[in-house]
């Protein structure tokens, strides 16, 4: 990535689809990529614009508290089983009232207990 963004300059654009592209955006702006797909967008986007602006500005401290305080907790859910990076965003869309039906196979949604964690994570992050 670095080698590439040295040979194209400004006319280098990358706009990536990582699942929870926010535990990666510091280390992707250092080598010159500015923007990210944030999936938490769809169910928290005021949380997910503020760590968008932290970022921007470089603001460490913020972008430090969000990680901590729901992207890492949001991170350790989502792990818990392969396919959830899907699973969660969906979740986190019914939560808040815009179901998106259920995750095809052979995926599998999260279960009562993780729809419960996730619910708790978004309820705590405030009113989006």
């Amino acid at each position: 990535m670095v080698s590439i963004r040295r040979k194209l300059g400004d006319r280098f654009s990358y706009l990536g689809g990582l699942p929870t592209a926010e535990v990666y955006a510091a280390a992707y702006r250092a080598l010159g990529v500015p923007v990210y797909s944030s999936a938490v967008f769809n169910f928290v986007p005021k949380m997910a614009m503020e760590f968008y602006r932290a970022i921007a500005a470089n603001d460490s401290a913020t972008t430090n508290r969000l990680l901590d305080d729901f992207f890492l907790p949001y991170l350790e859910i989502r792990n818990r089983k392969a396919g959830y990076a899907v699973s969660i965003v969906k979740a986190g869309a019914k939560l808040v009232g815009h179901d998106a039906g259920p995750v095809r196979a052979p995926l599998t949604d999260l279960t009562g207990e993780e729809l419960e964690m996730l619910n708790a994570l978004i309820k705590k992050s405030g009113a989006q």
